[in-house]
């Protein structure tokens, strides 16, 4: 069997931290203080699941590689599942009003929908709802 893990923590660069985890409040994101400082974030996405925003200097000591212009590359897309459509259009629509980039059209399969929507330092999100009983049918 595969390796069995408890947490997620994914690594995000950023510009202007203050102005991040402003854009992410406005969501409706919140962060844990005891892991938050001026050099990073902890952003609360679910149960298990973070995302570390830190600042560019700060993210550079984990790496050798260059960082890329995410506005004009692409190196990951977080997708996270929303609990309905309706919420799906809540976040990425709260992404947007807080100055955001909608990505593409929203997409529509009938039994799943996902719209998705860069963030202020041009991270790609995907927010998605796959009705349940469509995938047991």
């Amino acid at each position: 069997m595969g390796v069995q893990s408890n947490q997620i923590f994914v690594n995000l660069p950023v510009k202007d931290l203050q102005k991040s985890m402003e854009f992410y409040k406005q969501i409706g994101y919140e962060f844990n203080p005891q892991f938050t400082d001026e050099k990073a974030a902890c952003m609360i996405i679910g149960e298990n699941i973070f995302a570390m925003l830190l600042v560019q200097s700060f993210f550079k000591t984990f790496t050798k590689k260059e960082l890329p212009d995410t506005h004009e590359t692409t190196g990951v897309i977080i997708a996270l599942s929303a609990e309905s459509r309706e919420q799906v259009n809540e976040i990425v629509d709260k992404a947007i009003a807080a100055g955001g980039k909608e990505t593409s059209d929203p997409s529509d399969h009938g039994f799943m929908c996902y719209r998705s929507y860069q963030d202020l330092d041009g991270h790609y999100w995907e927010v998605m709802y796959m009705d349940p009983h469509a995938a047991n049918g």
